[in-house]
C-alpha cells in the first residue's frame, strides 16, 4: 500500500515534500505533529512499547515451537526482519494517508485509512485481496489469543484451584465456555464506536507484556526464580498495569513501565526469600543453556 501511494504521488522526494508542507513535525523523532516537543515520559512510554514483546503468547509459541536449538538464530533473524518491515510500512501507510486524505478522517475513522486507500488505489477484485489481509491478522492473533485465554483459565486456574481431579471431558466443556465468555466480552468492546483499536491493544500490550514479560526473562536467564517468585510476578505486573491505567494515567506514563519493573521486583523478592528450586529444575535450565551455547 505506502509502495503504490509513493509510486503515484510521483516518487519517494515529491511525497516527502508533500508531506513537509503539510506539517514538516512529521519526520521529527522528538516532536510531535502539533510541534510540541515530546517529554521524557513520553519518550520512555514510547520506547517501553518493545518491553511488551517479551509478553505476547501468539508470539512467544512461534519460538517455542522451533524444533532445535542451531534453528533460534535463524528464527531470529526472520523474526527481526519482519517486525521492521512490517513496522515500517504501517507508519508508512498513515504518513502517505495524509497526503491522499489529509485530515478528513477523524477519532476512530483514522484507523481505517489502509482501507480508505486499498479502494482508492485498486479494483475491487484487487481491494478484496487486500483487505483480506487485514482479516486474515486480525484473525490469526484473535484466534491465538481466545485459545491462550481459555487454556490458561483451564489448566492454570480451573484444575489446579477449583478442581483439581476434573476429567479431560470436564474440562473441555470449561474451555469451550470460556472461548464463549471472551468473544462475548470482545463483542461488547467492539459495540462501541468511540473506541480507538490502538487504545484497546496498548492496555492489552501492557498486561501481557507486564504480567510475563519479566518472567519469561528471568526464567531464561536466572536459574534461581521460583515457582512462586513467578506467580508474584503475573499478580503484581497485571495488577499494577489495571491499576495504573485507572487511576495513575494523569502521569502519561505507559502503564507497562512500572508494570514491568515491579513484577521483576516481585520476581526477584519472591525468588529470594524462598527455597531454592529443586536440583530437578536447575538441571534442566543448565542443560538449556547448554543447548543453546552449543555452535552450529
Amino acid at each position: 500500500m505506502p509502495v503504490t501511494a509513493t509510486y503515484l504521488a510521483g516518487g519517494v522526494g515529491e511525497t516527502i515534500a508533500r508531506l513537509n508542507s503539510i506539517n514538516p513535525n512529521f519526520f521529527s523523532m522528538f516532536t510531535e505533529a502539533t510541534s510540541k516537543e515530546l517529554s521524557f515520559i513520553s519518550i520512555i512510554s514510547l520506547l517501553a512499547w518493545g518491553l511488551g514483546y517479551f509478553g505476547q503468547p501468539h508470539i512467544l509459541v512461534r519460538f517455542m515451537a522451533i524444533h532445535a536449538p542451531k534453528e533460534i538464530k535463524q528464527a531470529t533473524h526472520i523474526a527481526m526482519t519482519w517486525v521492521v518491515i512490517s513496522l515500517a510500512m504501517a507508519v508508512s501507510v498513515g504518513l502517505v494517508g495524509r497526503v491522499y486524505l489529509g485530515d478528513t478522517l477523524v477519532g476512530a475513522a483514522a484507523e481505517t485509512v489502509f482501507l480508505h486507500m486499498s479502494s482508492m488505489f485498486y479494483n475491487p477484485f484487487v481491494a478484496g485481496i487486500v483487505t483480506s489481509g487485514i482479516l486474515g491478522a486480525i484473525m490469526s492473533t484473535s484466534d491465538s489469543q481466545l485459545l491462550v485465554a481459555a487454556s490458561s483459565f483451564t489448566t492454570d486456574f480451573y484444575s489446579t484451584l477449583i478442581h483439581k481431579n476434573a476429567s479431560d471431558a470436564e474440562l473441555v466443556n470449561v474451555s469451550r465456555l470460556m472461548i464463549v465468555v471472551v468473544s462475548l466480552i470482545s463483542v461488547v468492546l467492539a459495540l462501541n464506536p468511540n473506541s480507538m483499536i490502538l487504545t484497546i491493544v496498548a492496555y492489552a500490550w501492557a498486561g501481557f507484556g507486564a504480567a510475563f514479560g519479566p518472567l519469561v526473562l528471568l526464567s531464561l536467564f536466572w536459574r534461581r526464580m521460583t515457582l512462586n517468585g513467578a506467580m508474584a510476578g503475573i499478580v503484581v505486573g497485571g495488577v499494577t498495569v489495571l491499576i495504573w491505567k485507572n487511576f495513575f494515567a494523569f502521569t502519561n506514563l505507559y502503564e507497562i513501565v512500572p508494570g514491568f519493573l515491579l513484577s521483576t521486583l516481585a520476581i526477584y523478592v519472591v525468588s529470594i526469600m524462598d527455597k531454592e528450586p529443586s536440583k530437578e529444575i536447575t538441571d534442566d535450565f543448565d542443560k538449556a543453556l547448554a543447548m543453546c551455547q552449543q555452535k552450529d
